[in-house]
């Protein structure tokens, strides 16, 4: 990099970057899930948790990419600096990748919900990470934990920055999507394999958080996916 180099990382690759503290005072991404230890082990980085993209560092030439698929960003970026941007439109357009700009904010949502200063609270996580499709998680988590539901909520929220029904909607979100991009299972199977007897309510709440239908989600990555697929089969 002091020689004049242009470095670039993708997911947890920016970790290395700071460690050989070259983005001190500078921006960074990285995945969702290591952004809040990036900023705890490395304060003197500015860390953007929902960028899927960054350039950062003397001449830009510190660049990052954030979560897992991101680094087809950062490819394309590259392909667009170093050679054209015409020419990454047509790697995109061969390899049927839709230039994301959503960024990593509802992954990054989740993964700031975690915490261990709670036991209870804790308890209550590590159960609903495995039953989140119950019918009534909330109050079975109330169950579990001895509280009222109204005490729940408060006590749920204050530690993770969210209602107990807000945490298993995102699960389960998290979840449709993985189905969404790994088949081709109807929209409603889908919404009752995560927890959703009604489909409608389903399509609402996806778009609303994802801010696309469960069917443009599924166009776009569903494609992305069988596109870095389709060489392995090869």
């Amino acid at each position: 990099y002091r020689a004049g180099a242009t470095l670039a990382a993708s997911c947890s690759g920016a970790m290395l970057l700071a460690e050989a503290g070259l983005l001190d005072g500078h921006d960074a991404t990285t995945h969702w899930a290591y952004c809040a230890t990036l900023r705890q082990r490395f304060p003197k980085v500015n860390v953007h948790g929902q960028r899927s993209l960054v350039c950062s560092g003397d001449g830009q030439r510190l660049i990052m990419a954030g979560g897992g698929t991101s680094w087809l960003d950062l490819a394309l970026f590259l392909i667009a600096r170093l050679v054209s941007v015409e020419a990454a439109m047509q790697v995109a357009k061969l390899n049927l990748i839709d230039w994301h700009q959503i960024g990593q904010q509802p992954y990054a949502r989740l993964a700031q919900t975690r915490q261990v200063e709670d036991a209870l609270i804790a308890r209550c996580q590590v159960w609903i990470a495995e039953h989140y499709r119950s019918p009534a998680p909330v109050a079975a988590m109330a169950k579990l934990s001895g509280l009222s539901e109204r005490s729940l909520n408060r006590r749920f929220k204050a530690a993770t920055g969210l209602s107990p029904l807000e945490y298993v909607h995102t699960l389960r979100l998290e979840e449709a999507k993985q189905l969404l991009e790994a088949g081709d299972l109807p929209v409603e199977t889908i919404a009752r394999d995560v927890g959703y007897e009604d489909a409608g309510f389903f399509n609402r709440l996806f778009q609303r958080q994802v801010k696309l239908t469960p069917a443009q989600y599924r166009k776009r990555f569903r494609g992305l996916r069988l596109s870095l697929d389709g060489p392995a089969r090869g």
